[in-house]
């Protein structure tokens, strides 16, 4: 299991940076993700490279991304606690397998969905917020086996990605809160105008039952 020579390790280190950066510049999940797994086959010198993401709440792993990405497979369910993603999900710990058919760990089913055979596999866990919320694998080593400094660079590739997954993530929810927000005020804009009128005096019975079957209908648009 040869080593980067020091010049490879810099030229490595450099693109790193410059992936970092380009991973940094947008806030599209779907984007962001494809961006982080060619990243990773190309930092370890793969052929695949994977993104599964974990959901705390149902404790399962679904996959969400691949080099070569057939969009049928985005939310494939991959189980926790029999695959290799899983185990780096429970244990915290990358994994690095010199022939992933032969360990009892592998979830072969996998391979005949995405039309992939996995013979050697480095998985890093995504941290973000002091919690894992996927997993990020790279797939036949071209050449030999996965090294340490394979497996160094995927953990660094792994922690940026995992902010940028996060930071896209509550970007999301804001937006959602930010439209959800504007869905309140605008019957609730409606509904303080109605209340104004509602309390004029002198106000004809025509424009008052008007007035309260407006206000029906806002309360029904935020019920």
């Amino acid at each position: 299991m040869s080593t980067s020579s020091p010049p490879q390790q810099i030229e490595r280190y450099q693109r790193l940076i410059a992936i970092s950066r380009d991973l940094a510049s947008t806030l599209d999940l779907d984007l962001l993700l494809e961006r982080i797994v060619n990243a990773a086959a190309e930092l370890t010198n793969s052929e695949e490279a994977s993104i599964l993401l974990y959901d705390d709440r149902s404790s399962k792993l679904y996959f969400q991304a691949a080099t070569n990405f057939d969009p049928r497979l985005r939310g494939l369910e991959i189980p926790a606690e029999k695959s290799l993603a899983g185990w780096i999900i429970q244990t915290g710990e990358p994994v690095c397998v010199a022939d992933a058919q032969r360990d009892e760990r592998h979830f072969s089913p996998a391979s005949q969905v995405t039309g992939v055979t996995t013979h050697t596999l480095l998985g890093v866990p995504l941290r973000a917020r002091q919690k894992i919320i996927g997993v990020l694998e790279a797939i036949n080593k071209r050449q030999g086996e996965f090294t340490p400094d394979d497996q160094e660079i995927l953990t660094t590739l792994g922690a940026h990605a995992a902010v940028a997954i996060e930071n896209s993530r509550l970007f999301q929810q804001s937006d959602l809160i930010a439209e959800f927000i504007h869905e309140i005020r605008t019957p609730l804009a409606a509904l303080q105008t109605a209340i104004h009128l509602l309390q004029r005096t002198g106000m004809e019975a025509e424009r008052f039952e008007r007035l309260a079957g407006q206000m029906q209908k806002e309360i029904q648009r935020l019920a």
